[in-house]
């Protein structure tokens, strides 16, 4: 691998936070939305926006006040994913999981579009009838009419017709969407409570700007392609799909990726605190790594050439940690300046 490092001092602080996040999106009018992912299942927000540093709800109260025993309707459950996409729109994913290991309620997946002209939820999509009975809905891509999901919970991709929300269930139990190698952060093996290993199947997922190949990987590596062409013809069954499907790069354990406009895939390695850039013929340079990127999730590229890194400390929480968390807060969201243009999908 050809390390070219840039120093840390470049990370520039954009927000802090006293509860864990993983994710941040930017709007072209430079508004700011994140993600709390509420692992743990405590209550509070899922979705703000940062106005002045401060984190206010969004896009209001209600949607944003879900606690046990109340419908799912209307409410974030538990809100895993969220970026501005090619419409101009807020789309958010609901995974409907109370907290990290319990089955999503009935009702409570969804696809949650803001249009951000209005801050008024315009569209939302169930997911049910395309999850398993351990279904993770776990991140999504928007390109053209098609939406791409993963499924992080009961492995698979999901490949869903934007107009209509009808989808379907691809490489299901396939080795591509299937978590193979242990999670590390911080140089140790991620477990849950009972010693298990922490596996999370289809995570992270890129279209490339010229619309050919989707990336997916398990959150441990390594990533794959596919050309868009095969993975959106329905009539092939998953035996000859897979036949199209190439390992593309052996990947760290891995918090969050996004691409830029010129292909060029960026992802962050929770087991060295470390941002790697990977360019269209797979070549790879570290752009960054620096000890305060504790687990560096889902990244965000702005129109001012800015990548965005919420750090979450994700491997710290409680359920990682035998019950007893180690985060230390503040937690912080960092920009650094890598003069490329972003790709929205």
């Amino acid at each position: 691998m050809n390390f070219m490092s840039v120093s840390s001092a470049q990370l520039i602080q954009v927000a802090s936070s006293n509860e864990v996040w993983n994710g941040v999106t930017v709007s072209d009018k430079g508004r700011i939305f994140v993600c709390y992912p509420r692992i743990e299942g405590e209550s509070g927000i899922r979705i703000a926006e940062l106005i002045n540093g401060q984190a206010i709800p969004f896009p209001n109260t209600t949607w944003n006040n879900w606690k046990p025993g109340i419908p799912p309707d209307g409410h974030f459950v538990r809100t895993n994913s969220i970026r501005i996409g090619p419409d101009g729109n807020l789309w958010i994913v609901d995974t409907g999981t109370p907290k990290m290991g319990e089955k999503a309620i009935p009702g409570a997946a969804k696809l949650v579009s803001i249009d951000l002209t209005t801050n008024q939820v315009v569209r939302t999509i169930s997911l049910d009838p395309v999850m398993k009975g351990d279904s993770f809905i776990d991140d999504l891509r928007i390109y053209n009419q098609t939406i791409y999901l993963t499924d992080a919970g009961s492995a698979a991709l999901v490949i869903m017709d934007l107009k209509t929300g009808k989808g379907r269930r691809v490489l299901e139990n396939r080795s591509s969407t299937t978590d193979q190698i242990p999670i590390k952060a911080e140089g140790k093996i991620m477990r849950i409570g009972d010693g298990q290993l922490v596996l999370i199947h289809a995570d992270q997922l890129e279209v490339s700007p010229d619309g050919k190949y989707l990336y997916f990987q398990p959150a441990s590596g390594p990533l794959y392609r596919v050309e868009l062409e095969f993975l959106n013809d329905s009539s092939l069954n998953d035996a000859e799909l897979e036949s199209h499907v190439s390992k593309w790069f052996d990947t760290p354990s891995t918090g969050g990726t996004c691409i830029d406009a010129e292909g060029n895939l960026y992802v962050s390695d929770v087991n060295h605190s470390s941002i790697i850039k990977i360019s269209p013929d797979g070549k790879s340079e570290l752009v960054i790594k620096d000890s305060r990127l504790l687990w560096g999730d889902a990244l965000w590229i702005d129109h001012d050439g800015y990548l965005w890194i919420p750090v979450g400390q994700l491997n710290r929480l409680g359920a990682f940690q035998k019950g007893h968390s180690i985060v230390q807060p503040p937690l912080f969201i960092y920009k650094i300046k890598i003069n490329a243009k972003p790709f929205k999908s």
